[in-house]
Parts: structure tokens; sequence; C-alpha cells
């Protein structure tokens, strides 16, 4: 098996699709309520989905990672265009070989910079 993707499902996707196109650019796709990036080998989807109402009540509970070498230098750009920042990096555990940075979307949903594993 191979986890390639992942969708965020919104009630109003399009703070979403803006949002996302800030940070990282034009989508590769986008095709009726569904709009995809591709980062690194891997992408997500924005699509509106009406199982999901209003803000993310629990933004901790699914969290996506984007893996970076460079944490700190990828937080400084994401942070340019307009990221909102819950966390800014850190190293959990007290290793410089681990760092992690914390971002949030419109919708509440968090996604993270990571070092490599």
């Amino acid at each position: 098996m191979n986890l390639n993707s992942l969708m965020i499902g919104s009630e109003d996707p399009k703070p979403l699709v803006a949002y996302y196109t800030k940070l990282f650019g034009e989508p590769m796709g986008s095709e009726g309520v569904y709009t995809w990036w591709q980062v690194g080998t891997g992408g997500f989807t924005v699509a509106e989905h009406d199982q999901v109402k209003g803000k993310n009540a629990s933004p901790g509970r699914v969290i996506w990672n984007i893996e970076t070498a460079d944490v700190k230098g990828d937080f400084d750009k994401l942070k340019a265009a307009g990221a909102t920042v819950v966390q800014e990096p850190y190293n959990p555990g007290g290793t410089d070989e681990m760092w992690v940075a914390t971002f949030s979307d419109p919708d509440d949903n968090y996604f993270q910079l990571v070092s490599p594993m």
C-alpha cells in the first residue's frame, strides 16, 4: 500500500482554495468541487463535503505533515505567503535532528512542516 494523498472536506471550500493557492501556488487541477495540489510525491485535495459544517472543532485530531529538510526556511516562506501560524519551529524532545512547525487553514485544520524521519 502507499498513502499518496488526502482530502480536506469543507462546507465552503473557496476560502481554503484561496489560502492553499497563496501557500503552494496554482493547483495542479480543479474539477467541479475538487481542487488539488501536488507537494513532493504526495498531494492533497480540497472539496465541498455535505457532512462537514463550519470550522474544525478539534483541529489537533488529524494533522497532515509536509516533510522538509529546512523546516525553519520553509516556515519563513509559508509565513511570508500568509500562512496562519499555530506553533513556530520547535524541536520536540530537545534534539536538533527533529523540527516541527504547525499551521492552521481557514477551517482550523492543522498541518505541519516536519524534519525527515
